[in-house]
């Protein structure tokens, strides 16, 4: 018996519609949902967000925000939701270059910890693409 998932983010809603099951990357790990899952309230990593449902299977970019299980739907609002798709490789790892320098070249720990933060979105933006790729 599938359950509704709404996905939004600041620019969009990234998805909605009934699925089997969701995977997400909760601030502590990954948090599987089925239905008839427990309520509950958590804290968003960066990660990938996997999807199953009848139409397959979907998987998405999350980065930052929070998950909420209700009794009639899961809500997801994350900073950042980009679909698998939507991502290019190239620049994916030219981003991860960036981002690897930037790490390289900061000394201010407010600075560092948002380098680390951007170099984590890239890694995971690019080992997506890759799997897409893989998959494919």
């Amino acid at each position: 018996m599938p359950f509704q998932l709404e996905i939004v983010s600041p620019e969009r809603r990234a998805f909605t519609g009934p699925v089997d099951l969701v995977v997400v990357p909760a601030i502590d790990g990954e948090l599987g949902i089925l239905p008839n899952h427990a309520r509950l309230i958590s804290a968003l990593g960066t990660g990938e967000l996997r999807i199953k449902s009848a139409q397959g299977e979907l998987a998405l970019l999350i980065s930052g925000g929070f998950i909420e299980v209700r009794a009639d739907k899961v809500v997801v609002m994350a900073d950042l939701a980009e679909h698998s798709d939507e991502i290019d490789e190239a620049k994916a790892v030219e981003a991860r270059r960036r981002a690897e320098a930037d790490v390289d070249a900061v000394h201010e720990p407010i600075d560092l910890a948002r380098a680390r933060a951007a170099l984590q979105t890239a890694l995971m933006r690019e080992r997506i693409a890759v799997r897409r790729r893989n998959r494919g």
